[in-house]
């Protein structure tokens, strides 16, 4: 993993990110395929996308 992968994670998790939009970005990020469709949220589409184009910064709407 990055450093920034790494970075990114750890402030989201202080944070208190929805856990949906952390493995999204996780997914993304690493470039593994998308969930299942039946298990996809609005969470975790973003956190996908976000992390797909390694945006560290766009969880702010996703914090508990």
């Amino acid at each position: 993993m990055t450093e920034e992968y790494r970075q990114a994670t750890i402030e989201m998790e202080n944070k208190g990110v929805n856990q949906d939009y952390i493995i999204g970005w996780q997914c993304g990020y690493l470039g593994h395929p998308k969930r299942e469709e039946q298990r996809v949220t609005d969470a975790y589409e973003a956190g996908y996308n976000d992390g797909e184009a390694h945006k560290t910064d766009g969880y702010s709407s996703w914090v508990n």
